[in-house]
């Protein structure tokens, strides 16, 4: 039996470094969650606006949000979303490397088994004392060394409950990509549809200037119009064909980006044109504290935190002995014939303890270190949870003014078409200038096209409400 030291020495160091173990403090705990307001402040405003439903309750909303908008094409290119997206497949990725690491972790705190086996040649060298240089000999060795970290100061421990944090956290990350791809797909499928909104309305407004442009040459060719007016009504025309075509690229783009979110080249996807953009469906006023729970962005950034705190515990932990209980048993001889016999057999049991005291302040450093970027991530979730506050904010607010605009905007570009109307029929008769129909007509496109990029910000503020409603995550 091979011991560097008595048993009673070893018993003895175990015990003192137990006991030391019992008074060390190594776990340093988080600051606690920001509190979430009573209320948001733009929930007045909108329980008071047509869009707030008293009745609808947030639980109501499913997973799936964009289902209440009635699309199927929609739908569609959402599960086809969570197929092929490479900024989710990323974050799978992501997962299952912190998943690993907890493995790793997990299997730390066990002990471990190395096997060994060598042969050896030596001979020793000629000396003063002996002359003659001994015959080489052979020696041939097989081992089993067993041992043991014991985690007297929980550094193990620790390391073990950051690492599941942080899978945590990359679960929560993951949730987070895919509900802000789903959100940002669900607001690129209504923009393509505005879009062609805005396409549908210049080919209906080209169709009405080529009208007047035949209006104005017959006038002309009857003496009654001036050359000025057939030029004006040229120049509208063709400034309406090149907005038409601008209008037709950002169709293209943003059908092109639609692919590229299903993980597909542009070639491979066409989007096939649709009717008007549906109508605002619904949403719920939630609470603040119901946000907290809800957005996986929130969690992910709290479960880095509380995996920031676990490491300065680590990195304290270092100041300690590390503490080892290793055991070895093989067999040595000048052969391999009959290696394995009794006589051959040698065996070691035993603790170790070892202590760093000179390091340069690397410890001091790295524990200096685990704080400073336990402060940045608790400053970066406390920023995500007042950013999340902002967007809701936002778009309560969005929400309710929005709805206002639109109904304005709605009954604006019903008096700019009478208003058209009226000026055509009082230039055939020759009692208005061709100047008020340009005006009119201009004034009718304006309103027209406002109006459809009112709709668009409205959905997209709803979107992101129903959103936030429905961000749902699971534990890892």
């Amino acid at each position: 039996m091979n011991f560097s030291r008595s048993p009673v020495h070893s018993l003895t160091t175990l015990s003192l470094a137990l006991l030391l173990g019992a008074c060390a403090v190594t776990k340093v705990d988080p600051p606690k969650p920001l509190a979430a307001p009573l209320a948001f402040k733009e929930t007045g405003e909108w329980e008071h606006s047509e869009g707030f439903k008293p009745g609808l309750d947030p639980a109501q909303v499913p997973d799936d949000w964009w289902t209440v908008f009635n699309d199927p094409v929609l739908n569609d290119l959402q599960k086809r979303l969570v197929i092929g997206n490479e900024n989710l497949k990323q974050a799978m990725a992501q997962v299952a490397s912190a998943r690993a690491v907890v493995d790793a972790s997990t299997m730390a705190l066990f002990p471990t088994l190395t096997l060994g086996a060598s042969g050896t040649r030596a001979a020793t060298a000629p000396s003063n004392t002996a002359p003659t240089a001994a015959n080489p000999s052979n020696t041939a060795t097989l081992s089993a060394t067993a041992g043991w970290e014991v985690d007297v100061w929980g550094r193990l421990q620790q390391a073990l409950s950051g690492a599941q944090l942080t899978l945590q956290a990359n679960v929560n990350d993951l949730a987070a990509v895919r509900l802000s791809a789903q959100a940002t797909l669900t607001q690129s499928y209504f923009s393509l549809r505005a879009t062609e909104g805005q396409v549908n309305l210049y080919k209906r407004t080209v169709e009405a200037y080529q009208r007047s442009l035949r209006l104005t040459q017959d006038r002309f060719q009857d003496g009654v119009a001036a050359r000025t007016d057939v030029l004006q009504a040229q120049t509208q025309l063709e400034t309406a064909q090149a907005q038409l075509h601008d209008y037709l690229a950002q169709r293209a783009q943003l059908e092109h980006s639609i692919a590229v979110m299903l993980g597909l080249a542009p070639s491979e996807l066409t989007v096939a044109e649709s009717g008007p953009l549906p109508p605002v469906p619904e949403v719920p006023v939630q609470l603040p504290s119901r946000l907290l729970e809800r957005r996986p962005d929130i969690a992910a950034a709290r479960s880095q935190v509380q995996a920031a705190y676990y490491q300065i515990g680590v990195a304290d932990a270092a100041f300690f002995p590390s503490i080892n209980l290793a055991a070895t048993a093989g067999y040595s001889a000048k052969t391999l014939t009959n290696l394995t016999s009794a006589p051959n057999l040698f065996w070691s049991l035993g603790p170790s303890m070892a202590l760093q005291i000179l390091d340069s302040g690397q410890l001091r450093l790295a524990s200096a270190q685990a704080r400073a970027t336990a402060d940045q991530l608790t400053s970066v979730y406390r920023q995500t949870v007042l950013t999340a506050f902002q967007e809701v904010e936002d778009n309560l607010a969005l929400a309710t003014q929005l709805e206002a605009e639109v109904r304005y905007q709605q009954q604006a570009l019903q008096a700019a078409q009478q208003n058209l109307e009226l000026t055509l029929e009082q230039y055939r008769y020759g009692t208005v200038s061709y100047l008020n129909v340009i005006t009119a007509q201009t004034t009718a496109l304006s309103t027209e096209s406002t109006l459809l990029t009112l709709k668009n910000r409205q959905l997209a503020a709803v979107n992101l409400l129903l959103k936030n409603i429905a961000g749902r995550w699971e534990r890892a």
